[in-house]
């Protein structure tokens, strides 16, 4: 088609005139656009090149991210959030390592199959590093489309997102599939914004629907959201001398192998006298008194579907012999660094110890 044509050659012309130097984009090496695409799932570009500079030196080949202990690499992944992440990244490095002696699948279909790699991550994979001719659909590029298209269905469900994934493989450009779909990505990136677009200078403006309708501003649609549950968590921030209590979380939780302390979670706001006297607070002190420092204000953490409140409550033991919970131990405030912990632990830790 002649205007499919017209259209994808101006994207191209601009991509080519306006696209950002990144490291990921100057290599056809599969390891590094993996990780690349691993590290910007739910982080955006300005935060996530740092992480990329730093796994590279840290892990240059999927070999040394193999052998890497798991600790070490969610400690380099700390501040990301979605530790899931970091955790499957692992997991299929090592897979990969041990089938395949370190060679990275070529086939979409081989490429799909890797534990933490969904559709969009194979075919950005498949067309990045092997120009293969696989449309992506990332959160940029859907907002794209359904601008270009007019397109009114919710975006962020199974449905909209399917219909969606046929109009990007009706309009790849099948000769060029890796400079198209990242030209599609830069400019929902740069111009095509959630919230104020350039349109003024978008390239593809005399071809979208949403402009020449005035609906920019309410496309793409998404469903409505959903009330955040709220969690409510009390750390006890235990020390004697130069020591600390962590606990790691081992269950299968976002936040497991990472470390935060000692939590008795309740159902709404409570006063340090009410938690000492619940069962996990006496499970651990018994009826000793102990010196209670300091508690926290309250911090909010928020996540996609809870909102954490928490406080922590800092004690001072002489009792190092003291039952503790289940995965705690007593660490050297001089190797309370190398510990990875989730955002909200760290923002505690950086403004109080």
């Amino acid at each position: 088609m002649i205007y499919m044509d017209k259209r994808a050659a101006k994207l191209l012309k601009w991509y080519d005139e306006n696209k950002r130097d990144l490291p990921w984009r100057n290599t056809k090496e599969p390891y590094q656009i993996w990780l690349s695409e691993i590290i910007l799932q739910q982080t955006r570009v300005s935060q996530g090149l740092d992480y990329y500079r730093r796994f590279v030196e840290s892990y240059p080949d999927i070999h040394a991210l193999a052998a890497a202990p798991e600790r070490d690499v969610l400690k380099l992944w700390q501040g990301l959030g979605y530790y899931s992440r970091a955790r499957n990244m692992l997991h299929t490095a090592r897979d990969i390592v041990q089938r395949t002696d370190g060679v990275f699948p070529v086939k979409y279909e081989d490429i799909r199959r890797l534990k933490g790699i969904g559709n969009y991550t194979a075919a950005a994979i498949a067309s990045f590093a092997y120009n293969q001719p696989y449309a992506v659909l990332d959160g940029n590029v859907m907002r794209v489309y359904s601008r270009l298209t007019g397109f009114t269905e919710p975006i962020d469900n199974p449905k909209g997102r399917k219909k969606l994934q046929h109009i990007a493989d009706e309009f790849l450009v099948k000769e060029n599939p890796s400079d198209y779909n990242q030209a599609l990505m830069e400019l929902g990136a740069m111009l095509c914004l959630p919230k104020n677009p350039r349109c003024a200078i978008c390239p593809l403006q005399i071809y979208c629907s949403a402009y020449a309708t005035h609906s920019v501003g309410v496309i793409p649609v998404k469903q409505a959201k959903k009330q955040k549950k709220k969690r409510f968590l009390n750390y006890l921030v235990i020390q004697s001398g130069d020591k600390i209590v962590l606990r790691k979380r081992t269950r299968g939780d976002i936040w497991q192998g990472l470390y935060d302390f000692p939590c008795i979670e309740t159902t709404s706001s409570a006063k340090v006298a009410y938690l000492t006297e619940t069962s996990q607070w006496q499970s651990i002190f018994g009826r000793k008194k102990h010196a209670i420092e300091a508690v926290s204000g309250e911090y909010r953490h928020i996540l996609t579907h809870r909102t954490l409140l928490a406080t922590f409550v800092k004690i001072q033991s002489g009792d190092k012999a003291m039952i503790l919970p289940e995965g705690c131990e007593w660490v050297s405030l001089r190797k309370l660094h190398t510990f990875p912990v989730p955002r909200l632990i760290d923002r505690y830790l950086s403004a109080n110890l």
